[in-house]
């Protein structure tokens, strides 16, 4: 008995326990993003920002973010290997759906830190749109910072696929205007191929899904 313990003992080490992509976790849903530089595994919060994470996953769910991009890639100036990274449906009108309000930072308590998701505004700075970033080092000019100033809603972070993410931020960037002048990947978007969620059963929307009918043309923000 002693003899199997012993070697028990001694090939523990050889085996890897589950990775946090592997295995859900309490109040989290897990949403696998794959693109055509690999694929990137988020864990959303839904116990504390439960309407950006029924959101995105209507989005998931409904396929809405299959066969659009990642668009951006915004550089921290000084020190390139930072920022942020953003994709979705960009300005395609035929994928929106209706807008959540908005989650500030300091109301779920989830801080735009290294590998947080965060979603884009939509027409209204207190919602938000099938579009969203990933944070590539700590960004905290982004969290709610009162007198009317609510950034923007983080709602997850990454679990696998960091590498990724780091390889989207560098790529050659140009074009764009306003906020984003200099920011778009070229020379075109590293294409969301699907979304998945990994974890519950798919819940999608029913609605009426326009992209699929005629030409299927995702239409990247200038």
């Amino acid at each position: 008995m002693r003899l199997w313990a012993l070697v028990a003992a001694l090939l523990l080490p050889l085996v890897s326990p589950a990775s946090a992509q592997d295995r859900p976790a309490p109040g989290m849903v897990r949403v696998r993003i794959e693109t055509s530089a690999g694929n990137i595994v988020l864990a959303l919060d839904a116990k504390r920002a439960p309407k950006t994470v029924a959101n995105f996953l209507a989005y998931v769910d409904d396929g809405r973010l299959d066969g659009t991009g990642f668009y951006r890639a915004s550089r921290r100036t000084g020190n390139p290997k930072f920022g942020f990274v953003q994709g979705g449906i960009a300005s395609d009108a035929r994928r929106i759906l209706p807008s959540p309000p908005l989650e500030p930072t300091n109301l779920t308590g989830i801080r735009h830190t290294d590998g947080t998701v965060s979603m884009a505004h939509g027409a209204s700075i207190d919602g938000a749109t099938g579009n969203f970033s990933i944070m590539v080092g700590d960004n905290p000019s982004l969290d709610a910072r009162g007198a009317g100033r609510n950034g923007y809603a983080a709602f997850g972070h990454v679990v696998s696929g960091m590498d990724v993410v780091r390889k989207i931020l560098a790529r050659p960037t140009g074009g764009g205007r306003g906020p984003m002048r200099g920011q778009m990947i070229q020379p075109g978007p590293v294409q969301i191929l699907r979304a998945v969620r990994l974890d519950g059963a798919p819940q999608p929307t029913g609605r009426v899904k326009p992209w699929l009918i005629g030409p299927n043309r995702w239409i990247q923000p200038n």
